[in-house]
C-alpha cells in the first residue's frame, strides 16, 4: 500500500472523481495509513519514513509534500502505539485478534483511534466516518463494518478522558439494535458491537502484512 505521492494509485482511475472530493484532512489520514502500513511491513520506525518522504519531496517535485496533519498522526500513533492497540483489542470481538487482522485494517484502526483519543480538534463522529471511508476504499471486504463498530465504541466510551472506560449504554435500549447515526434506522447488529461475524477469509499461507 506504500504511496510516495498523494495521487490515486494505478487502477483506481474510476475513483478519481470521488478522490478529488475528499478534503485535505482525509488525504492526510490516507497517507498516514500508507506510512503506518509500510512501517509495519518493513519493521521500521514510521517517523523515519515521514522524514524520508519530507526529504524526497524537497528533492523531487514528483513526490507530494507530507502534510502537517499526516506528520502529527504518524508521530502520535508511533508514540502511543501500545495504548492505541490495547484500545482496539478491547473493542474487537473476543474471536478476533489484532495481529491477525489484515495490516491495512490495523493501520486504519490505529489512525482512527489515535484521532479519537488524542486529537480534541476532531469530533468522534468525523473520525468514525473517515475511518469507514478509508476501510471501504482500501480495507478488506469485511473491514468497513467492524472498523465502524470499533471506532464507534471507542467514541461512546468517552475515550478522551478514559481510554479504557466502558461503552455508553442506554438501559432502555434494545442491546441487539444500535443505529449507525442518531435518528437513522439501521440493521440490527450483535450486542458485541465490534463483532462483525466471521473474521477475514485468509488462505493458510497468506501473510499478515
Amino acid at each position: 500500500m506504500t504511496d510516495t505521492t498523494d495521487q490515486p494509485r494505478p487502477g483506481e482511475e474510476q475513483d478519481d472523481r470521488n478522490w478529488r472530493r475528499h478534503g485535505a484532512r482525509y488525504r492526510a489520514r490516507r497517507r498516514a495509513v500508507d506510512i503506518l502500513f509500510e512501517a509495519e511491513a518493513r519493521d521500521i520506525d514510521p517517523v523515519a519514513i515521514v522524514e524520508d518522504r519530507v526529504e524526497l519531496a524537497r528533492l523531487d517535485e514528483g513526490v507530494a509534500p507530507v502534510a502537517t496533519y499526516t506528520r502529527d498522526i504518524v508521530a502520535g500513533a508511533a508514540e502511543q502505539l501500545d495504548t492505541i492497540d490495547e484500545t482496539i483489542e478491547r473493542y474487537l470481538s473476543e474471536d478476533w485478534e489484532l495481529h491477525r487482522l489484515p495490516a491495512v485494517d490495523r493501520a486504519i484502526l490505529r489512525v482512527g483511534v489515535w484521532e479519537i483519543l488524542y486529537n480534541p480538534d476532531v469530533d468522534g463522529a468525523t473520525s468514525v466516518v473517515e475511518g469507514v471511508e478509508l476501510a471501504s476504499q482500501y480495507g478488506s471486504d469485511v473491514a468497513a463494518p467492524y472498523i465502524h463498530a470499533v471506532l464507534d465504541d471507542v467514541v461512546q466510551a468517552g475515550s478522551e478522558l478514559n481510554p479504557f472506560g466502558e461503552p455508553v449504554v442506554d438501559a432502555d435500549a434494545d442491546p441487539e439494535f444500535t443505529p449507525d447515526e442518531p435518528g437513522v434506522d439501521a440493521e440490527p447488529r450483535p450486542s458485541s458491537a465490534a463483532d462483525p461475524g466471521p473474521g477475514p477469509t485468509r488462505s493458510p499461507d497468506s501473510p499478515d502484512v
